[in-house]
């Protein structure tokens, strides 16, 4: 017989209004008739006993899963009947709804990018208004991947709060994420047909795009691999190897073969598989569901539902409390698995939402305080990829989170071992677990390490002379490039857009656009020559081309290029990801050697490279990277973490001086017609969704309601 279970604190609202209890109980019983049809399973829900478990307050808890147009939901419905009979049996009472989810893959370098940040913040609107509507307790939630599993903590826990301002019990919920998606397989004659293209640009001198191709058909793939086909077919196009018909034909292959029909989250360590990370390190995944390469079994969403019925009056296991308790892990597990660029926003704004007033200038204190090593050894091109992590973690031989904290703390990291998490228990209890706790016990293709890769990893937050502070991903960037991109000066190619950034990267020609910057002449050259190589007598000097000089200046690796993509912020158009303009360059041998991108807009969870993102103030509200130019030259200082704009004057005369001026009084008339023309592009947004009354980047992009009601 089913345990009885109620909830035991404030009032039941379906106890003293009759129509809930009149209209809900049909709700949950069709449920349960379809989960008893699913699972060939006797559950005994009668109207009667729904009622009377309404009547009796027991636990009213929400399933919530997502649109199965996003590849992560397609098996949601199978799910939530699963967790819907595992509620009843535990003495609760299920409610599945769904709210829509927004795939960033899908929309990526359309206009649906512009809409993603902004479903964040609504998907967490409408949760609350759902839960608020019907009233539930508590929630099991079907983690899908990209920024809604953050939107749902984030309501879970705002939620929290208010019904224990009401005085009400404290609001329970456990996650349990999509399983992991399985790359595809380019057929043998796709493959064949690409690498006789290679040799074909081999024997027309353009090398690189022989290796490029190469390159691409090591990785697993994927969605985002298609992204870099599509950008290294449009070159060969150009160079006249292949016809548009020939290209498309290719695309459509690739796309074939691409994703597994039973869908999941994509198996690169992106937005997707980072908010995983997130949510777990949190405490709000039960171990049991954390890394799937199938969905889920009945036993496995049980065990999870089980152990949070048995919590659900316990105001230690409240969402917002798991989450403040839990905040100082998250931020070492994402540092050390080198998580997406966007977490940095998401993780801001769960604790905001959680009713701390929190700010990226937190989270690096947090990642500073301990020196976070480099755990994660992974590989889209040599088989370590999150679908072979999920391998290892289903077949017992490492712990997932678990692992990673244990192997922090071997290595030296503080770790909170006292906060609760929805297994019931507190992390000390779990990292108790033995021999399937420590990473050593995968002995071929170890992912998570035991001994790091190096002694640093994460996000560095950067500040300069034009920015108050901006975020570029480190652990994306192995030490040579770093070493390649440090204390260099760098000249700017400014873009208003992402469409023109992205045409100007796919032009062979891209570097002489350069040479068109108003100020920036043969001595400007010569000096960025001898800063990046410290050669004071090289020669060049006796070279009177500016052109002849900039090619020289490449094949000696002195030349850099910030590639600047302005107008991408939050207000100004959703802050789309930059992930596009960042693969085309990171997908061209030779120009990830020399550009840094740097933007207002965000980087998907899977870009690498020289890639800064998040720059605030943001262009719209006038921040410096309005009023930069092409020309203008940039010192970057990673390692110091600064950025900053030189003096170009002085600069000519041989010495390194920060630009001292107002820059927004020097370029008003710059800055007014660019700001014009972003006021008219936002027109392609629907005025739904534009982003207004917000915080900015560093402070989580939340609704300025949110961020006021946060201590």
């Amino acid at each position: 017989m089913t345990k009885r279970i109620r909830i035991n604190q404030g009032p039941n609202y379906y106890a003293l209004e009759v129509q809930g209890k009149a209209n809900q109980p049909i709700c949950a019983a069709m449920v349960l008739e379809r989960a008893e049809t699913f699972l060939q399973k006797r559950l005994n829900a009668t109207l009667e006993e729904i009622v009377e478990r309404l009547d009796d307050n027991a636990p009213r808890v929400a399933v919530i899963m997502g649109s199965p147009d996003h590849p992560a939901h397609v098996m949601d419905h199978e799910t939530s009947l699963m967790a819907a009979a595992a509620i009843w049996m535990h003495g609760g009472v299920p409610f599945p709804f769904g709210v829509p989810v927004m795939c960033d893959g899908t929309a990526q370098s359309t206009p649906g990018m512009s809409y993603s940040l902004a479903s964040r913040n609504l998907v967490s609107a409408m949760v609350i208004n759902q839960m608020e509507s019907h009233l539930y307790h508590g929630a099991f939630v079907i983690q899908g991947c990209d920024k809604t599993p953050t939107a749902i903590v984030n309501a879970l826990a705002s939620l929290d709060i208010t019904r224990r301002a009401r005085g009400e019990a404290p609001l329970f919920a456990s996650f349990a994420p999509a399983h992991v998606l399985r790359g595809g397989v380019i057929p043998q004659k796709l493959r064949d047909e690409l690498l006789d293209l290679a040799k074909q640009a081999d024997a027309h001198n353009a090398q690189t795009l022989g290796d490029d191709i190469r390159y691409a058909l090591q990785h697993l793939l994927q969605c985002t691999t298609n992204q870099a086909y599509q950008g290294i077919l449009t070159r060969a196009v150009q160079q006249g190897l292949l016809s548009v018909k020939e290209h498309k034909l290719i695309e459509k292959q690739l796309a074939v073969y691409t994703c597994h029909k039973q869908g999941g989250v994509c198996a690169f360590n992106g937005t997707g598989n980072s908010s995983r990370h997130l949510t777990s390190a949190l405490g709000l995944v039960h171990p049991t569901v954390e890394f799937l390469t199938d969905p889920p079994t009945f036993e496995q969403i049980n065990e999870s539902v089980k152990a949070m019925m048995a919590v659900c009056n316990d105001p230690d296991y409240g969402v917002a409390n798991i989450v403040k308790k839990n905040i100082r892990n998250a931020v070492r597990v994402h540092s050390a698995m080198g998580g997406s660029t966007n977490i940095m926003i998401h993780l801001i704004s769960c604790m905001i939402y959680s009713g701390v007033k929190y700010s990226i200038y937190d989270y690096n204190q947090i990642r500073r305080w301990n020196r976070i090593p480099d755990l994660m050894d992974y590989s889209l091109t040599q088989g370590r990829d999150i679908f072979a992590l999920a391998q290892q973690c289903q077949t017992g031989k490492i712990s997932g989170i678990a692992t990673v904290l244990y192997e922090l703390r071997r290595n030296g990291v503080s770790i909170d071992e006292n906060a609760p998490t929805m297994a019931g228990v507190t992390w000390k209890q779990r990292l108790r677990k033995g021999k399937a706790i420590s990473a050593d016990n995968v002995k071929t293709n170890q992912i998570i390490l035991s001994k790091p890769k190096r002694p640093i990893s994460g996000i560095d937050v950067l500040s300069g002379n034009f920015m108050e502070s901006a975020v570029v991903k480190i652990s994306g960037m192995p030490e040579t490039q770093l070493d390649a991109f440090d204390e260099k000066i760098a000249v700017v190619l400014y873009f208003e857009s992402e469409e023109d950034a992205v045409a100007e990267l796919l032009n062979v020609n891209i570097d002489q656009h350069i040479l068109k910057a108003p100020g920036l002449n043969l001595e400007t050259l010569l000096q960025i020559y001898r800063r990046n190589t410290g050669n004071m007598h090289s020669g060049l000097d006796k070279i009177p081309n500016k052109k002849k000089l900039l090619q020289l200046m490449i094949e000696e690796d002195a030349f850099r290029m910030a590639i600047v993509i302005a107008g991408q912020g939050p207000e100004a158009y959703g802050m789309p990801e930059m992930f596009t303009p960042m693969h085309h360059i990171n997908h061209n041998q030779a120009l990830k050697k020399i550009a840094v991108l740097i933007s207002d807009g965000r980087y998907s969870g899977v870009s690498y490279g020289a890639a800064i993102g998040h720059v605030t103030p943001e262009a719209l509200n006038q921040g410096g990277l309005l009023y930069l130019q092409t020309g203008d030259l940039l010192h970057i200082r990673l390692r110091k973490r600064k950025i900053n704009l030189l003096d170009a004057e002085t600069f000519n005369g041989g010495r390194i001086k920060l630009y001292q001026g107002k820059l927004s009084m020097k370029r008003n008339t710059l800055g007014e017609q660019r700001l014009k023309r972003l006021s008219k592009r936002q027109a392609a947004i629907d005025p739904s969704n534009l982003m207004t009354q917000i915080t900015d980047a560093a402070h989580g992009v939340v609704p300025t309601n949110v961020w006021n009601r946060a201590k």
